[in-house]
């Protein structure tokens, strides 16, 4: 994963019972529509930008704005597979499903530790010599 998700955890707080695809554009700091991009491409590995445009009827520079962003995320794989009258064309695939769970678990574990820490540490405060917090 080369770029750090700015997580949107703030997000899901605020609806009891969020969608899957909201607690992945939230945790992964996607966009929604990156999101359905994701799943369009467990359906269909080994998808080109011109594949998944036609799929998800948006203009490929919309798509490949997406996959370049997934790709980051560590949430699909790019193959370059070699045409046979010359060139290349890249081919996208995305990761397991259950290896994407394992990340989101990780991710809010890793956050709920955080805020775990700030409600131990609040105790800590120092507190002037008449005895009130600061």
């Amino acid at each position: 994963m080369t770029d750090a998700p700015q997580h949107r955890l703030g997000e899901l707080m605020e609806e009891s019972n969020p969608p899957f695809e909201k607690v992945m554009s939230c945790v992964f700091g996607i966009e929604d529509h990156e999101t359905r991009t994701y799943l369009v491409l467990c359906d269909l590995p080994g998808s080109t930008i011109e594949e998944l445009a036609s799929t998800l009827e948006r203009d490929r520079s919309t798509v490949n704005r997406s996959l370049s962003t997934l790709h980051d995320r560590g949430l699909v794989r790019r193959d370059r597979r070699l045409l046979d009258g010359g060139g290349y064309v890249y081919q996208y695939t995305a990761i397991a499903l259950p290896e994407a769970k394992e990340m989101l678990h990780e991710a809010l574990d890793a956050w709920t530790a955080t805020v775990h820490d700030v409600i131990d540490e609040f105790d800590d405060r120092p507190t002037e010599p008449n005895g009130e917090t600061s």
